[in-house]
């Protein structure tokens, strides 16, 4: 069993990494919005973390099909690029909203920030704990 400061930390990792994707999606999108027929993708995770830290079941994940079926850990949640081919914003059939993804982009560097915020918070407090409190 791991130790909860264990298990935040991974989330916290796993968050970043989610982070990141995100901003490599927005990239794209804003890069392609003159494309004629793209579609914009968008980064879901925290809906899934979400979902699996408030007792929401999880898709079940196994490698052999004799494999005893359990709830999976919330740390098992990756981030998955997901497909918007439901709207279109303009007649050639791109749907990326330029607005929406500027804001969606400044919304995820300061979630990024907060992220790295606390990995460095639960170093230093280790790094304190490890020198006794001493300069």
């Amino acid at each position: 069993m791991q130790k909860i400061d264990e298990i935040s930390y991974n989330l916290i990792k796993n968050s970043l990494n989610a982070s990141e994707i995100r901003k490599a999606v927005i990239a794209h999108n804003m890069a392609n919005l003159n494309t004629k027929g793209f579609k914009a993708s968008k980064v879901v995770f925290e809906d899934k973390l979400n979902g699996a830290l408030t007792g929401n079941k999880l898709p079940l994940k196994t490698t052999h099909d004799k494999h005893i079926k359990g709830v999976n850990s919330p740390l098992d949640i990756k981030p998955e690029v997901v497909k918007d081919n439901s709207t279109s914003m303009r007649r050639d059939g791109n749907n990326v909203d330029i607005d929406n993804e500027a804001t969606n982009l400044a919304a995820n560097g300061i979630l990024y920030n907060a992220l790295i915020n606390q990995a460095n918070s639960r170093i230093q407090m280790r790094r304190y704990a490890i020198n006794e409190g001493r300069r």
